[in-house]
């Protein structure tokens, strides 16, 4: 079983105020070679909800909440934004941590879900700091499903609709990335198929239902996976639909933006009923989750040949 001293969250970060938005993007972007109008775009995004991402008001609501339950002081620090990683473990060694549980708000495979959270760790140790020890990913723990599938009933509820069509959504990743994210290749979207059946079965629902994909970006000629959420919304045949964001642990720019705005329209000018529901935030049954896998025997870390970079276009 671990045994730490400390826990971790880690995250994306997000800005919170307006003038935060573009060195954030940079931020998120840097050596990238993401041209600037596509920057300016995206900032349009954050800048219509006052430039703040949710994601961070979420992440101290999580933070507060497993702070009784973990058994060890909990520390947050952001790849992108502050509070940054960096700075959080410098705190840490200050406090006298020696080593900690790692907890990245991602439940999956991939390079920006998974090996970017490795690379983080390893840029942020200090010298005489903690030992920092990344949990395993956990799309099918127990917790994750049970959090996913009250949220997804609330929402069913929200609708009055129980026979509609549960479309569970995640980030759009390259092709290439896609293939390779895992040692035997696929890890990405089988872990998403997985979790998305396990939230169904917990549902006591036997039909079909829907994987797609959202937040799109590069450049149009690199492949990446599909349908696009509208895009299937224009297409499917479904009388009523709950978009699940099953990809994603808390409220991101991406969740409130490509569902709550995008589809919702999308939804609204077909005159499709449409329902989201609740990323896992501070359910209980996730945050009890946490503590769990920090009681686990410690994560074996993937190899480095798993969920490599991605291979970047001009």
């Amino acid at each position: 079983m671990g045994t730490y001293d400390a826990l971790l969250v880690l995250s994306f970060g997000g800005p919170e105020g307006p003038d935060d938005v573009l060195p954030f993007l940079e931020n998120v972007v840097r050596g990238r070679g993401v041209p600037r109008e596509r920057l300016l775009a995206v900032a349009e995004h954050y800048q219509g909800f006052g430039g703040v991402s949710p994601i961070n008001q979420q992440n101290r609501a999580l933070v507060e909440a497993l702070r009784p339950v973990a058994g060890v002081p909990v520390y947050w620090g952001n790849r992108n934004w502050h509070p940054f990683g960096e700075d959080t473990v410098r705190q840490m060694r200050a406090d006298g941590i020696g080593k900690a549980a790692v907890f990245a708000t991602s439940a999956f495979a991939g390079y920006s879900s998974c090996r970017q959270y490795y690379e983080d760790i390893e840029r942020i140790s200090v010298e005489g700091g903690p030992e920092l020890v990344k949990i395993r990913h956990f799309g099918d723990h127990p917790g994750f499903v049970a959090a996913m599938a009250d949220h997804t009933r609330a929402a069913l509820e929200r609708l009055g609709r129980d026979d509609a069509r549960l479309v569970f959504t995640a980030h759009s990743v390259p092709v290439s990335m896609a293939e390779t994210a895992g040692p035997s290749g696929g890890l990405y979207e089988a872990q998403l198929r997985r979790s998305a059946e396990l939230v169904n079965r917990a549902l006591g629902r036997t039909g079909p239902w829907d994987l797609v994909w959202q937040s799109r970006s590069g450049p149009p000629q690199v492949p990446w996976l599909e349908p696009d959420v509208c895009d299937f919304l224009r297409k499917t045949d479904a009388r009523s639909v709950v978009l699940v964001p099953i990809g994603f642990v808390s409220d991101h720019m991406e969740v409130v933006y490509d569902l709550d705005t995008e589809a919702r329209q999308v939804a609204e000018d077909l005159g499709l009923p449409m329902e989201r529901a609740a990323t896992a935030g501070t359910h209980p049954r996730f945050v009890r989750m946490v503590r769990e896998l920090m009681d686990e025997p410690e994560p074996v870390p993937c190899p480095l040949t798993c969920c490599p970079s991605p291979r970047r276009h001009a």
